[in-house]
């Protein structure tokens, strides 16, 4: 039976998938990806966008958000082609148009071709929204083995860059390249240090690129969120530490993906034409200076 500090503590009902990055359908409750009430402004109108890790999660909030904004979405996935066809409908009832693309973005080959179907399919690309991401809880650094080292820095930031280079070909003035860190990268995660480490990596790389950037016109900005409900929470963690997730930020539970989303619109819009290698954190109230 759970102690009277960890029934205080919980979030969630506690739950665990066998399989990452998981499924929504067996999340409970599902994540919320768009808010009734969210007013979408055309703000992305003419827009095309890129978004890696767009099958589910922040990455599916963003692709919606995207299309009720205006944009057409180009949704890059590894191999969850259920969740990516989910997405794909809900774009489309959205008013927007969807193009699938399956593949590592680990594979520089894979990226470049990527942004061609994307070009090929809409003609242009205007936001590049690096997003695919993994990781593997190990409490003890000795057990982070080399394969699961290169494996989640070769998703989390070798993928950062071959998205990028594959679409500066096409990027003009005006364009944004949006790159999601982490909480973990400013407070640190002793039971992620690998999957933490590649969100610093992430964050100098948002604020390096910028630099190179910004006489071309183009914008390079990062979310860094804090305990998001996604997918990956559930089929990460073990049960009991599912049922109290995001009970430690100053809000006491976990946000959601739409929570999370609405930083992506404004980086990719005009309203943020004065902002370039920032980080927005939408982090449920914790303060870190950065």
């Amino acid at each position: 039976m759970p102690s009277e500090q960890q029934q205080q503590e919980q979030t969630l009902p506690a739950q665990h998938q066998s399989q990452q990055p998981g499924h929504e359908s067996q999340m409970t409750p599902e994540p919320v990806y768009l808010k009734p009430d969210y007013r979408a402004a055309g703000k992305l109108i003419g827009k095309v966008a890129v978004v890696t890790g767009g099958d589910s999660g922040i990455g599916r909030a963003v692709a919606v958000h995207f299309a009720h904004e205006g944009a057409k979405v180009a949704i890059v996935y590894l191999n969850e082609t259920e969740d990516a066809r989910k997405t794909a409908q809900l774009v489309e009832q959205a008013g927007g148009q969807a193009l699938l693309i399956a593949g590592d973005v680990g594979d520089p080959a894979f990226c470049r071709e990527a942004v061609a179907q994307t070009v090929k399919k809409f003609g242009q690309l205007d936001v590049l929204v690096n997003n695919a991401a993994e990781q593997h809880p190990q409490e003890d650094l000795r057990d982070i083995t080399p394969d699961q080292l290169l494996a989640t820095f070769r998703t989390n930031i070798f993928g950062y860059f071959y998205m990028a280079q594959a679409a500066l070909d096409h990027l003009k003035a005006g364009a944004a390249i949006i790159n999601t860190a982490s909480v973990t990268h400013y407070k640190g995660s002793g039971g992620l240090v690998d999957y933490a480490s590649t969100k610093g990596a992430i964050v100098a790389f948002t604020r390096s690129l910028s630099e190179q950037l910004i006489e071309q016109g183009i914008r390079v900005n990062g979310v860094a969120p804090g305990p998001i409900w996604t997918p990956l929470i559930p089929s990460t963690f073990p049960a009991d530490k599912v049922a109290t997730f995001g009970a430690e930020v100053p809000m006491k539970r976990p946000g959601q993906p739409a929570e999370v989303a609405t930083c992506y619109v404004f980086l990719a819009s005009d309203d943020a034409s004065y902002i370039s290698g920032q980080m927005l954190h939408p982090n449920g109230g914790s303060v870190v200076n950065g």
